[in-house]
């Protein structure tokens, strides 16, 4: 058992709360639960009670066992010192305040719905996909719903939290946290790292200066990717490696480490080399990408921002001096979503809160809605479970819902999971 259970029914009342008293033996009278907290701290804040013949305003502590109070370090943290009530599955030891009193302690275990005790413990040691497999179908159209949308907004909070943090590195410069993000996803998750490192040393300011010359823009970033330094048989990477040799000194250059780079149990097409080729030609082509792409206003417009085509030498090359078939090498669609989804979405949500306008998140929301359902095993195991996928913003919610909830058995925190106990 989990101490989830205990906030659970606290938070619920679905435990048996006649003739409530004290490990003591002093009268209980819930005025107000109080308010639950996922952050550090006392589990229920602002919680009101009467303890006898006195009312309490103060926060509520939850634990399975009475001892855990010393084991977690609460008797020295000032945090807990407001504490009304001690709430545990067995008090094991008395806890006292630090004056020597005792707090009072409200046990728990002969308090618990046997069947809904049996059920949790069900979903708790489920070793099937999702712990609610068997009872996920029963759970109403409605509920699942409703869910799924609060999940996406979760999920969307999670990925701007990130991005929040980077703009604030960048002195809330837009165009620049934009860069920096759209180049790691260019990384086709493997060589994500390694494209944030790139970004991060080649500034947007810096390329801007060869804005007219994508030879130079291609020179800046395969030289800082520290993939420039040998000599090569081919003509055009030492015309590369020459501009660079001379844009490094004159800008005190840094490359990253060439051998961070990984190309094995890659499709040639996914070649850090063609996406570094595809990064420079975005760039070359674009101007002012953030509010190019804020301004967007569809998918098939941004769709057509991202259609690139590179320059002759990549036609025929998937990295330096190994000449290949002719092949535009274009970015496929499921990349370009994957773009969309992962970086220009997270961007007009986080934008629109940063300018307190609710129009950039709808349109977030709408693009989500337009672009087509995501392909992975996670989502192929949802379809297995009768879910319809209709889009983008489905299938996020379903992927927040499975790692965020699911994999972690945290079932009581979620609607879904709520929905089946609550039938008990």
């Amino acid at each position: 058992m989990k101490e989830e259970l205990l906030h659970y029914l606290w938070r619920t009342k679905r435990f048996d709360a006649s003739h409530l008293h004290t490990t003591q033996g002093e009268p209980i009278q819930i005025v107000s639960t109080g308010e639950y907290n996922t952050h550090s701290g006392p589990d229920f804040t602002n919680a009101r009670l009467r303890i006898g013949d006195t009312t309490w305003a103060g926060n509520v502590e939850m634990h399975l066992c009475a001892s855990e109070w010393l084991r977690h370090g609460h008797a020295t943290d000032k945090a807990y010192d407001n504490a009304i009530l001690h709430v545990v599955l067995e008090e094991d030891v008395p806890i006292l305040r630090n004056n020597g009193e005792r707090i009072p302690c409200l046990e728990m275990k002969t308090r618990i719905p046997a069947k809904l005790a049996s059920q949790y413990l069900e979903l708790l040691h489920s070793e099937q996909w999702i712990p609610c497999q068997n009872q996920f179908a029963k759970v109403s159209d409605m509920t699942r719903t409703l869910w799924l949308e609060r999940l996406l907004v979760e999920r969307l909070e999670q990925k701007t939290d990130a991005i929040a943090q980077i703009l604030q590195h960048n002195n809330q410069n837009w165009e620049e946290t934009f860069y920096q993000v759209l180049a790691r996803n260019f990384g086709v998750q493997i060589n994500t790292e390694p494209f944030e490192l790139l970004a991060k040393s080649t500034p947007l300011l810096l390329l801007s200066k060869h804005k007219n010359s994508l030879m130079q823009m291609e020179a800046l970033l395969f030289g800082q990717a520290g993939l420039l330094e040998r000599d090569f048989e081919d003509s055009y990477p030492n015309q590369l490696k020459k501009e660079y040799d001379f844009l490094q000194k004159k800008y005190d250059l840094k490359p990253i480490r060439g051998e961070s780079w990984k190309f094995l149990r890659l499709r040639p097409a996914s070649f850090p080399t063609i996406r570094i080729a595809q990064l420079a030609m975005l760039l070359f082509q674009t101007n002012h990408l953030f509010s190019k792409m804020l301004a967007a206003a569809n998918v098939e417009e941004l769709e057509n921002m991202l259609e690139l085509k590179l320059s002759n030498y990549w036609l025929t090359h998937y990295t330096f001096d190994k000449e290949s078939k002719k092949n535009a090498k274009t970015l496929g669609k499921s990349t370009v979503h994957s773009m969309l989804i992962n970086t220009v979405v997270p961007f007009l949500f986080l934008y629109g809160k940063w300018k307190n306008d609710d129009r950039y998140q709808d349109h977030a929301f709408a693009l989500l809605e337009q672009l087509p359902p995501e392909h992975n095993h996670i989502i192929e195991n949802w379809q297995s479970l009768g879910v319809e996928l209709t889009s983008a913003y489905r299938t996020q919610a379903l992927l927040q819902l499975k790692k965020q909830y699911c994999d972690a058995k945290k079932c009581l925190q979620c609607a879904i999971g709520n929905a089946i106990i609550s039938e008990l």
